[in-house]
Order: C-alpha cells, then sequence, then structure tokens
C-alpha cells in the first residue's frame, strides 16, 4: 500500500485522496523535461500535483495545472497551496476538451504523464482506471488539445511505456507534431527499454535519441546519470 505523503527536498506530495500516486514516470518527466525558456507551462492531468510542483521548481513560468478527478484536483491543490512556488501554479478541476473550450491562452510547454494503457486488463476502481488507461482520455482526444493549445514553436513532453509510445509518435504526425527527441529509459542495464520520454514539436527535424539507465544491477544502487537528474528532488540524493 502506497504512503499517504512522499517527502522531496523542498516539497511534500500528499496522496491519500489522489487516484494515481507518485511514481518513477513522474518524477524522471518532472526531472528531465526540456523547460528551457518557458514562459508558461500547461501540465495535463496533474493527479498529485507532482509535475507541476517540479515544474515550476525547475523554471520561472507560470503554469497551470488541469485534473479532471475531482478528489485528485482537491489535493493537488492542498500540495500546491504548501509548495514554495504556489503564486506561479494554478489548478483548475477540468478535463481538456472543456479547458480548450474556455481557454484563449497557448502554452510554450505542454507536459504529460497521461494514461497509457490501451488494451490491458481493467482496474476495478473506477478512478484508477481513468488514471491509468486510456479510455479516458485517448491519444487522439491529447494530440487534439495539445495542437489547440501549443504555441507555434512551442515543446510537448511526455512519458510512455515503449510500445505505446511508438503508437502515440506515428498518431503525434497526423496531428502536424513531430518527435525530435526521444530518452530511452531502462531499469537496468540489461534490461530492455521500458519507458521513452518524447519530446514534440510542430517542426519536423532529425531526432535526438539518448538512454538512461535506473539502477546498476542491484535493487538502489542508482546509476550517477539517474542521480544527476533527479538530485534537486530526492531526499537520499
Amino acid at each position: 500500500m502506497a504512503n499517504n505523503y512522499f517527502s522531496f527536498k523542498q516539497f511534500t506530495i500528499h496522496q491519500d485522496k489522489a487516484a494515481f500516486k507518485v511514481g518513477t514516470d513522474g518524477v524522471l518527466l518532472g526531472a528531465c523535461a526540456d523547460l528551457s525558456g518557458a514562459i508558461r507551462i500547461l501540465d495535463i492531468g496533474t493527479g498529485t500535483g507532482l509535475l507541476a510542483i517540479m515544474a515550476a521548481q525547475r523554471s520561472d513560468a507560470a503554469v497551470i495545472a488541469i485534473e479532471p478527478d475531482y478528489d485528485s484536483f482537491i489535493q493537488a491543490e492542498e500540495n500546491v497551496r504548501e509548495c514554495p512556488w504556489s503564486d506561479r501554479i494554478k489548478v483548475i478541476n477540468c478535463n481538456l476538451k472543456d479547458y480548450c473550450e474556455i481557454n484563449e491562452q497557448k502554452f510554450d510547454i505542454i507536459l504529460s504523464n497521461p494514461p497509457y494503457f490501451i488494451d490491458s486488463l481493467k482496474n476495478p476502481d473506477h478512478r484508477k482506471l481513468a488514471a491509468r488507461h486510456n479510455d479516458y482520455l485517448t491519444h487522439s482526444d491529447l494530440l487534439e488539445g495539445i495542437t489547440r493549445l501549443l504555441e507555434r514553436d512551442g515543446l510537448v513532453q511526455t512519458i510512455m511505456p515503449y510500445a505505446e509510445g511508438a503508437i502515440f509518435m506515428a498518431e503525434a504526425q497526423e496531428h502536424g507534431l513531430f518527435c525530435n527527441s526521444m530518452l530511452k529509459i531502462r531499469p537496468l542495464p540489461t534490461s530492455e527499454i521500458r519507458r521513452l520520454i518524447l519530446g514534440f514539436s510542430r517542426k519536423r527535424s532529425s531526432m535526438s535519441e539518448k538512454f538512461l539507465t535506473i539502477e546498476k544491477g542491484k535493487r538502489h544502487e542508482f546509476t550517477e546519470e539517474y542521480i544527476n537528474f533527479t538530485r534537486d528532488f530526492y531526499l537520499n540524493f
């Protein structure tokens, strides 16, 4: 059972109400995303607020975080209110489609740790189902929202499993978004690639591919590259 809170160096994430708890995916995206020059950042499906808070810590940008699940929204609001950058983060209880209808602002950085399981075994808890499976936010829904909200020269960054990421890249091209960066993540040096952090823009360019290995071989024996990415956040680094 997950703890009711997760302590980072400069903030704490409470997660007793949220449908989706703090996980390695969210931390990796928050730590590795390119936020250089960010002015306005959008976090789609913020959950506990983790990604929005990490983005605020790493930039001077104004951050909007949208979350359709009401209890998760309340949790994110609480976590944001207690963090040092609360004056730059706004949490909105809204799904992506409705937000596109009420919002006229565009963003130079859009981040999302989306529900990505497509045809896997469903969780009987409907809130966890919505947080983990893309029945409630399909790739098409996500991409349509992104294309409406992204600045002309903006950057989209997301994290997905390897197979789902490959599908998402193909669908993104149909919406005029091209993958220009890919961070391939494996748990161990001998493991297959498990996650992809993908960067998209409206401009087609040669793709930058990099690798990140989390552990050296033994549990909790982390690689230097992983420590360097996350040392501003994890207490034990």
